[in-house]
């Protein structure tokens, strides 16, 4: 039974696709998202994710750049990008705990990254989440 790590993977692999062909086509994407997770829950938690990462990823890339130190957003790996953003959209407009986004995110970043990856993705999450902590306290 596919679970929301699995609609994770599914986004990661879908905005990646996008970062290297902005051209794509949004109804294969879809397609692409519903043949792969086939669960009408997940395929909408998936689409929400894309989605909202697409619609916002210029605000989300501007808090991104904000925390992270000497590391320009298109300097960084694609992989690594992408589960960030999913992740910082996950926290402020999903609401899923930053504890489970993160430890989601780092999953996703030793998958599908670098050996330095999980660390670099847990560090800009951890901060752009303790600024969301703190804006709401």
């Amino acid at each position: 039974m596919p679970r929301r790590s699995d609609a994770r993977k599914s986004v990661l692999q879908m905005l990646f696709l996008v970062d290297q062909n902005p051209d794509a086509d949004l109804h294969w994407i879809r397609n692409s998202i519903e043949e792969q997770l086939d669960d009408e829950v997940l395929i909408d938690f998936a689409w929400s994710l894309f989605t909202g990462v697409r619609e916002n990823r210029e605000a989300i890339d501007e808090r991104i750049t904000a925390v992270s130190d000497h590391w320009k957003i298109e300097r960084m790996a694609p992989t690594d990008r992408n589960v960030i953003r999913i992740g910082i959209f996950e926290i402020d407009r999903i609401g899923t705990p930053a504890a489970v986004v993160l430890n989601e995110a780092v999953e996703l970043a030793r998958e599908f990254g670098t050996e330095h990856s999980s660390s670099f993705v847990n560090g800009i999450l951890d901060k752009l989440a303790s600024q969301g902590r703190s804006a709401s306290e």
